[in-house]
């Protein structure tokens, strides 16, 4: 009865909304109050069920209309772990019957805060079976009152980049210090937080996407009206009932903005399934007393600087679309069903109790479910455009949305319109771990990443009318320099995914990635590789090499590359193998092997076999987690090796007459690189000693 008197307000709802003419922008903004009535109140967001009873902060609805005139879209943003897509089908169903915006045109999305309501099951905490029609009733509501405030407006878009507030939770673990998986087996290569002990890993398993974007609102006398932040930061955390940092943003720039005015802030959730907040790459930087307050104000004030810059625009027209893609879940097979039946038998009813008991209980659940429908939209305003997933999507994924978007000014919203799990792009599956867990968390199939991120694309050139971008990294000074030299081969393995690293050099000599690769990390010297503020981008090695062929090579070549290693030194005898000319799966004796050692007197110097004679070894040690150069130069039974411009050795070598060439691997896959390879190139004669000085000196070539 409280929800229906409510409501009844905002009946004469299109009667009060003003008509338009085509591109003159309205926006409508609500806030509405969505803390539960009635507490206990169960909380998801961990793997047990839990509830509580006491409210920190006030969790909200917030909701933002756009009209041209023609068309009319919603924006809501519910603080909320996740929304399941059935419930949020029928918020839209119910809205579109009270506003007349299509259901189609409504976007609604959750925070993700772990500290919020829970309006659907996940793992072991169910949905409260109270709050769900309270929260439904909410989210009508809030659309028909933003709809009911529609005034004209300007829109404006700015950005900032925020690193010291988001990084990669998501790391890969040394090849002999696999863990097992909730099923008893040996399968996790990467997890969450695994880098808590440096020593237990080799890398990052992707890269961070440190941008604030904001989409800025104003009225057309100039005053804020409202503001869309987006972060990928995965959340917080916080006691009680809280809306966690996404909450305590929106209400700092507010107070910051228009204190004593109706504006309202919001803050979306980015594209975090891999990300949280510590930066494993820097200790010294991790503070533990740092409180949310502090945290969320530290990124309100990053807006305040970008929001500056904004250019306005109240000529803005709308235009939104939306897929549904039918999916399937990754079933548990007949082995794995009984595991899982003969612990839910002593189970029974109660709630599982631990890791081993939740995901026995998935597995019954996604066999019963089997396949599932997912939701895809974008939305244009003038020349700014959203995104969005219904999943918690790495950040790489939302890098490759905005980097294929044809508009530059784009923002990628995750867990909208459902709660589908998360959505390890393909090749992170191979690497296990919690992301890859069948569970409602987890369960989609093993390409479903690619799926959506197409979907959100397609998406994006149907409301703007134009094509994606083919994304490719400038060449920059080094590039060019390298250029110069004429390789015959240049791979910057800049790829977002495999399993073909395109050749720069114009020669056509692409080579291919096998799996056990991870893609778009930080490689070195972006300034002088790329430009000023673009990301020089490489791959991680975590078993899978790069394979070319070198069979035109002839007795005089080159290898030029930036290397990182990723290996503790004493962790093996060999770091890992750099470079590998020889037969495939084998060795033989006119192989030859390039590599870094890893214990004892050899440790972090370069070092070189060919065929069976001994290992010949550099002077120079190179640090894990440093970036190097190395070159090696072959002039018919001579080898000549350099580290970062240096002469290492001098030594006779048999000829290899292997065809095939592997990069971050040896030919027989012992020891293979586990770290990460850049701005690979091939030379068919011998590079000169100048030369090779110009290659391993990049911050030179800018300085020119």
């Amino acid at each position: 009865m409280h929800f229906f008197l409510r409501s009844c307000l905002f009946l004469p709802v299109l009667l009060l909304a003003t008509p338009l003419q085509a591109g003159n922008l309205q926006v409508g903004t609500a806030l509405i109050d969505v803390t539960p009535e009635k507490l206990p109140v169960l909380v998801n967001g961990g793997m047990t069920s839990r509830s509580l009873d006491r409210v920190k902060t006030k969790v909200s609805a917030r909701a933002l209309v756009f009209a041209d005139g023609q068309d009319r879209a919603a924006i809501v943003v519910v603080d909320s772990c996740m929304i399941g897509r059935v419930l949020l089908d029928d918020v839209k169903t119910l809205a579109a019957a009270k506003t007349g915006i299509p259901a189609t045109q409504i976007l609604i999305s959750a925070t993700h805060a772990h500290s919020a309501p829970a309006s659907m099951g996940c793992l072991g905490t169910d949905a409260d079976p109270d709050y769900v029609p309270f929260l439904r009733n909410c989210l009508v509501e809030v659309i028909e009152r933003a709809l009911s405030r529609l005034q004209p407006a300007q829109i404006g878009f700015a950005r900032i980049m925020a690193p010291e507030y988001t990084a990669l939770r998501q790391w890969i673990r040394r090849p002999d210090r696999i863990a097992e998986d909730p099923f008893g087996n040996p399968t996790v290569r990467a997890n969450m937080h695994a880098a808590a002990n440096p020593d237990d890993v080799t890398g990052e398993a992707g890269p961070e996407d440190p941008e604030l974007a904001l989409i800025c609102i104003r009225t057309t006398a100039g005053k804020p009206l409202a503001v869309l932040g987006n972060f990928s930061m995965h959340y917080f955390g916080d006691s009680d009932i809280s809306a966690d940092y996404f909450g305590l943003f929106a209400d700092g720039l507010k107070q910051q903005l228009a204190p004593d005015s109706d504006f309202l802030g919001i803050m979306a959730h980015g594209c975090s399934g891999d990300i949280w907040r510590r930066d494993y790459r820097k200790p010294d930087t991790w503070d533990p007393a740092l409180t949310i307050e502090a945290y969320a104000q530290g990124l309100v004030t990053l807006a305040l600087q970008a929001i500056s810059s904004a250019q306005y625009d109240e000529n803005a027209d709308v235009e939104m679309a939306e897929e549904r893609l039918p999916l399937k879940y990754r079933t548990p097979d007949t082995q794995l069903l009984e595991w899982s039946q003969n612990i839910m038998n002593s189970v029974g009813d109660r709630p599982p109790k631990d890791q081993r008991e939740v995901y026995a209980r998935e597995q019954l659940l996604l066999h019963a479910a089997r396949e599932t429908e997912v939701v895809v939209q974008a939305l244009r305003i003038g020349s700014i455009a959203i995104a969005t997933t219904p999943t918690e999507t790495y950040a790489v994924t939302g890098l490759k949305i905005k980097a294929a978007s044809p508009l530059s000014n784009t923002m990628v919203i995750e867990l909208a319109n459902g709660g589908d799990g998360y959505i390890p792009p393909p090749e992170q599956h191979a690497f296990g771990g919690y992301n890859t867990w069948p569970a409602r968390s987890a369960g989609l199939q093993v390409d479903a990443e690619p799926r959506i991120a197409q979907a959100a694309i397609r998406l994006l050139e149907k409301v703007s009318g134009k094509n994606r971008r083919s994304w490719q990294q400038p060449e920059g000074p080094a590039g060019r320099r390298l250029q110069a030299v004429r390789p015959v081969a240049w791979w910057r393995l800049d790829e977002f995914n495999g399993p073909v690293a395109a050749d720069s050099s114009g020669k056509h000599r692409h080579a291919v990635l096998e799996p056990g690769i991870t893609f778009s990390l930080e490689g070195p010297h972006s300034d002088a590789w790329c430009s000023p503020g673009i990301l020089n981008r490489c791959p991680q090695f975590a078993g899978g090499r790069l394979t070319s062929d070198g069979s035109d090579l002839g007795s005089q070549y080159s290898i030029s590359l930036w290397f990182w290693n990723g290996m503790p030194r004493e962790s093996r005898p060999v770091a890992g193998w750099i470079y590998s000319r020889d037969y495939d799966s084998g060795i033989s004796s006119t192989g030859e092997h390039l590599g870094l050692g890893g214990a004892g007197e050899i440790a972090e110097r370069i070092i070189f076999r060919s065929g069976d004679s001994p290992a010949v070894v550099g002077t120079d040690t190179i640090p894990r987690w440093t970036w190097a150069h190395i070159t090696m130069v072959r002039d018919g039974e001579q080898v000549t090796v350099w580290l970062n411009g240096r002469r290492q050795f001098h030594t006779r070598a048999t000829p290899a007459i292997a065809a095939q060439l592997f990069l971050g691997g040896r030919s027989d896959n012992d020891s293979n690189w586990e770290g990460r390879l850049d701005e690979a190139a091939l030379f068919n004669r011998a590079l000169t000693e100048q030369e090779i000085a110009l290659l391993a000196n990049p911050v030179h070539a800018v300085e020119k």
